[in-house]
């Protein structure tokens, strides 16, 4: 924009200089009558010429620094800022002690399963359909009871399921986000809602309005955006149906928590990008092992 009006200033101003050297030499004599009215004539004709290109310059100009915004509206929120969990390293959040747990007598899915997470670990549990991912979510949410061993979770944990069943569909984003966190003024529900690009109006649309990756935005904001996140977040394949915009806002929540992640995901992207630090793969449960960057 600045640039723009420097160049149309010059363009004017070196006009200007020629139009007062001629109206010297005019004053002179020095040059024939139907010259001069040539001269005029082109001047006045690129002095409109000019005044034309300067106003596409600034207009260029404009709608360029009008884009430079619509790309960093989109890319500001890609870096979130979380209250901290308070989640001490040695802190067990989440253990299994020799559980097993099926749907058919006779017929265990999950088989004698120990698995113990401390402190803000994360770990991505992996495994083909029918390995029991889905069975090992409904025993640590409380859907399932185990037929044998143990399950304790620490208290406050959340699971956000594919369909953020957390979220009432009827109520607005707002109104969710107040339910779960009554404590929290108004200010601080609007400005939490905001880190997810729940803007202002945004904030009042109703759940069942919601796209997906919407949805699952708004259920992240609700869970993490409260004055103490919880210390544990149990999540079932977050990036089915989204676009890449939402993957990359729910990536950079994940990234700015620091409690413990249970992942259930098939998207190999996805769990890089939120810094596993171990998988539990349920064909081989006692070959566990830290992931490639843990």
């Amino acid at each position: 924009m600045a640039e723009a009006a420097r160049t149309a200033q010059a363009t004017a101003e070196r006009k200007a200089r020629k139009d007062r050297a001629g109206q010297r030499k005019a004053a002179k004599g020095d040059l024939p009558r139907i010259l001069l009215g040539g001269r005029k004539e082109r001047s006045e004709a690129t002095g409109g010429d000019n005044a034309r290109r300067a106003a596409q310059q600034k207009a260029d100009a404009l709608d360029a620094v009008a884009g430079a915004r619509a790309r960093i509206e989109v890319l500001q929120p890609l870096s979130v800022v979380l209250p901290p969990t308070g989640l001490p390293p040695g802190r067990t959040v989440l253990t299994f002690d020799g559980v097993t747990a099926g749907y058919e007598a006779g017929r265990p899915v999950v088989r004698d399963l120990s698995l113990t997470i401390t402190g803000p670990e994360r770990v991505a549990v992996t495994g083909p359909n029918g390995s029991g991912k889905t069975t090992l979510l409904a025993l640590v949410a409380g859907h399932r009871a185990p037929w044998s061993g143990t399950v304790r979770v620490v208290a406050g944990a959340v699971m956000l399921d594919q369909r953020v069943s957390l979220l009432d569909p009827s109520e607005t984003i707002l109104d969710n986000f107040r339910r779960l966190n009554p404590r929290e003024g108004e200010n601080a529900c609007r400005a939490s809602l905001a880190r997810f690009m729940f803007r202002a109006d945004a904030a009042l649309q109703r759940v069942s309005t919601l796209s997906g990756g919407q949805t699952l935005r708004a259920g992240l904001a609700c869970v993490l955006g409260g004055a103490v996140p919880p210390p544990l977040l149990i999540l079932d394949e977050p990036t089915n149906h989204l676009d890449i915009e939402s993957i990359e806002a729910v990536e950079a929540g994940l990234r700015a928590y620091d409690g413990a992640l249970l992942v259930v995901s098939h998207d190999e992207a996805f769990l890089d990008a939120i810094g596993l630090t171990r998988r539990l793969d349920l064909t081989n449960p006692s070959g566990n092992a830290p992931s490639a960057g843990g």
